[in-house]
């Protein structure tokens, strides 16, 4: 089947071709190492671990889109080693999304990955040895307990927005970029509303704007500007 497997991978260089031949062996490695370690912890559901390159990496990816369109000059450096000083925090990452597939395309930026699950931050940990990261820490605590303050924070879909805005306050300095499916003009309102936030600083971006396959139609990156 189309995009399933290890044959998969092959999505993921058809939306960026920008990927040299090191990040494209390490985006290919990620299907042993998930389909090695969800034989023993289920962190990805048995039914997706097929759609392992459609529904998590490319998925994941779409922060990646977002900051090529809409930070070009950013971007650029990104994807090189010591690019840029730009760092983020993957806020309940589970096994590393969307975290490692973000930071094999962009060495250029400092990722720490955290979630409160022991053995969800022990994959995460393992796949990002196995794909040689250098820029990826790990820390096993919950987010919101976590110090410090990070350029951006980046999370796929782990509560609502408001939960979330609430959760991370204080800990970026320059935006949110969240992954998120459904209606959101709702709980993009609520969001606002609970945490102060003006409407005019969030943008919520439709993902099949970069990706055409039906499996991005109702989904966004959510975009929220300090």
């Amino acid at each position: 089947m189309e995009h399933t497997g290890a044959e998969g991978a092959g999505i993921v260089f058809k939306y960026f071709p920008e990927m040299d031949a090191g990040k494209r062996q390490a985006i290919e490695g990620l299907w042993a190492s998930y389909s090695d370690w969800n034989s023993k912890i289920n962190v990805i559901s048995r039914k997706d671990i097929d759609y392992l390159y459609l529904h998590h990496v490319l998925h994941s990816l779409a922060i990646a889109a977002f900051l090529r369109e809409k930070y070009p000059d950013f971007y650029a450096r990104a994807l090189e080693p010591g690019g840029t000083d730009i760092t983020m925090l993957d806020f309940g990452t589970g096994g590393g999304f969307p975290g490692i597939p973000l930071a094999i395309l962009l060495p250029g930026v400092n990722f720490t990955l955290c979630d409160s699950v022991g053995k969800k931050i022990k994959v995460a940990q393992a796949v990002a040895d196995a794909a040689g990261l250098k820029n990826v820490v790990t820390a096993n605590v919950r987010g919101e307990e976590l110090k410090g303050r990070y350029d951006f924070v980046i999370s796929r879909a782990v509560t609502s927005l408001d939960t979330f805005l609430r959760w991370i306050k204080g800990k970026y300095t320059k935006g949110i970029i969240y992954l998120k499916g459904g209606d959101m003009v709702e709980e993009l309102t609520n969001a606002a509303k609970m945490n102060r936030l003006l409407m005019s600083n969030i943008s919520a971006i439709p993902i099949d704007k970069w990706f055409s396959e039906e499996y991005f139609s109702e989904k966004r990156v959510i975009f929220i500007c300090k």
